[in-house]
């Protein structure tokens, strides 16, 4: 009798200590997370996904020219391609059919971030391949296959301020991947007459992620894109948009641009190509929001 009480006292001391100890290290981990360079501490990048599954809003081109704006301005900056069209490893000067490995090794093979990472002369670049599309169904039977990126992008995260993802225009499993990695999201609007389209589809995601998968997730803002000012429609569109995201539309908005369009097809950001336009004036004044508001948000 005596050995069986002295067995269950034992088992609860052990359940004890293991909830301690798992409590310190939360708090141990919470405080790492939120740290700043005093003290050597380490500072964990915010991880921000670009996601609309309606396509030729300008989320690439977006995620391309913040990222580059973003290390212009001396921050630390991974691009993350993980659309399966590859157009924002493109954008870096990567072409998606080159050899080495990609974000499909990643998320289906384990390769580690350090093996996929390349240096650019704008920032580095996680690439994507065609292969990508596969992995949308690959994923289905694979545990944990919420949180294989993040998992992922944690175990590089002290070495940047900013990541950046590039989601496929889709609600699948990639983008879902995307958004359960990310601490908030930006949602390009293209001020047409189907701007709205899709909107209520993303949210609505947005939405049941944060409930079961990533509470922490948030919009870090709307981007207006392709905006004219001398339309009655693009102010209509833009009017409607802050009534739908009161206070959560950035203040810059992107023009219809000619130079915008071209930089892509030389494998530039819009500062390398043409650094005087008008896409790359406003590129470098949305990442001067960014980090603003991340500024704010740090007091």
């Amino acid at each position: 009798m005596q050995c069986s009480m002295w067995n269950i006292a034992s088992f609860m001391l052990l359940g004890l200590f293991r909830t301690c100890y798992d409590f310190i290290v939360a708090l141990w981990n919470i405080k790492c997370y939120n740290s700043d360079y005093s003290g050597g501490e380490v500072i964990m990048a915010k991880i921000i996904a670009v996601a609309n599954q309606k396509g030729g809003v300008g989320k690439t081109t977006t995620c391309v020219n913040l990222a580059a704006a973003l290390h212009i301005s001396k921050k630390r900056v991974l691009l993350v391609d993980m659309d399966p069209q590859g157009h924002s490893s493109i954008g870096f000067g990567v072409n998606k059919h080159s050899e080495g490995k990609t974000a499909y090794d990643l998320i289906i093979n384990s390769a580690s971030p350090n093996e996929v990472i390349r240096k650019t002369p704008y920032g580095d670049l996680l690439p994507a391949s065609t292969s990508l599309a596969a992995a949308e169904v690959e994923l289905v039977s694979v545990n944990n296959r919420h949180y294989i990126l993040r998992d992922a992008l944690l175990s590089v995260a002290d070495r940047y301020d900013y990541i950046i993802i590039d989601c496929p225009p889709s609600l699948g499993m990639l983008t879902i991947n995307s958004l359960c990695a990310a601490n908030s999201v930006i949602v390009p609007v293209d001020c047409g007459f189907y701007a709205l389209e899709g909107l209520s589809a993303l949210t609505t995601t947005m939405s049941t992620i944060k409930k079961g998968l990533n509470p922490e997730l948030d919009i870090e803002g709307v981007l207006l894109t392709m905006f004219d000012s001398r339309t009655n429609l693009s102010v209509q569109i833009a009017q409607e948009i802050k009534r739908f995201f009161p206070k959560k539309v950035f203040s810059v908005t992107i023009p219809r641009n000619v130079r915008l369009a071209e930089a892509p097809s030389h494998g530039k950001p819009i500062m390398e190509y043409d650094k005087h336009s008008r896409g790359a004036e406003c590129y470098m004044r949305l990442a001067a929001e960014i980090c603003d508001n991340n500024s704010k948000e740090a007091l």
